[in-house]
C-alpha cells in the first residue's frame, strides 16, 4: 500500500481491487461480505487467509473468543468447520493457543500483528504513553520501598554498635570494680578470686583434727567395754 503505484489504484477502473487489498491489509470476513457485491469474488484459499487474519484481529482484543462469535464473523456452518481453520491458523503460525471445546472458546496465546492504519497511529501512542506512565509508577515505587530497606538497614547497624559499645563499656567497669576491690585487700586480682572460690586455710586441719579424737574417744570406750566384760 505504501507503493507509489498502488494509491493510483483507488481512482482508477481498478478501485474494487484496491479495496479488496485494503481489506486482506486492515480488514475482517465481514467486511469483505458487507461488500461483496462489488469487489472481485475470493477463491476458497483466500477465504481462508482472510478468515485467519479476521480471527488475528479479534485475538488482538478479546483472548477468550468464544464459538458463537467466530462463528457469526467467520461466517462458518459448524463447529468442526470452525476447530479445523483455527487448526490451520496454528500450523500457519498465524496464531498459537488452545481450544476449549468444554466452554467453546478459543483461548489465543499469541497471534501475529496486521497492518496499521494513520489513524490508529494516535491511539497507538496514546496506549505507549499509558504504558510508560505506569512503568515510572511501578519504578517509583520499588525506589522508595528500597530507599525504606536502606533506611532501615542504617538503623540496625546503628543499633548494633550501640549495643556492642554498651556491651564493651560494662566489661571495662567489671574490671575496673574487680581490679579496686584486689587493691583494697592488697592482693592480687587473679588471686584474691582464687581464695575466694579455695576453703579459709586450716579448715580441713580443724576437720582432720576432730576426726582423729573422735576415733581416740571411741577406740578409748572400747577398751573400757573389753575390760569390764
Amino acid at each position: 500500500l505504501t507503493r507509489p503505484s498502488v494509491p493510483q489504484l483507488a481512482d482508477s477502473e481498478f478501485s474494487p481491487v484496491f479495496r479488496l487489498l485494503t481489506i486482506f491489509a486492515y480488514g475482517t470476513y465481514a467486511d469483505y461480505l458487507a461488500e461483496a457485491a462489488n469487489l472481485p469474488p475470493l477463491t476458497e484459499a483466500q477465504k481462508n487467509k482472510l478468515r485467519h487474519l479476521s480471527v488475528v484481529t479479534l485475538a488482538a482484543k478479546i483472548k477468550c473468543i468464544p464459538y458463537s462469535m467466530l462463528l457469526e464473523q467467520l461466517q462458518l456452518k459448524n463447529v468442526r468447520q470452525l476447530e479445523d481453520l483455527v487448526i490451520e491458523a496454528v500450523y500457519a503460525d498465524v496464531l498459537r493457543g488452545s481450544l476449549d471445546q468444554r466452554n467453546q472458546r478459543l483461548e489465543v496465546d499469541y497471534s501475529i500483528g496486521r497492518d496499521i492504519r494513520r489513524e490508529e497511529l494516535s491511539t497507538i501512542t496514546r496506549t505507549l504513553q499509558e504504558w510508560c506512565q505506569g512503568c515510572e509508577a511501578v519504578l517509583s515505587g520499588i525506589e522508595e520501598q528500597v530507599s525504606r530497606a536502606n533506611q532501615h538497614k542504617e538503623q540496625q547497624l546503628a543499633l548494633k554498635q550501640q549495643i556492642e559499645s554498651e556491651v564493651a563499656n560494662l566489661k571495662k567497669t567489671i574490671k575496673v570494680t574487680t581490679a579496686a576491690a584486689a587493691a583494697a585487700t592488697s592482693q592480687d586480682p587473679e588471686q584474691h578470686l582464687t581464695e575466694l572460690r579455695e576453703p579459709a586455710p586450716g579448715t580441713n586441719q580443724r576437720q582432720a583434727s576432730k576426726k582423729t579424737s573422735k576415733a581416740k574417744g571411741l577406740r578409748g570406750s572400747a577398751k573400757i567395754w573389753s575390760k569390764s566384760n
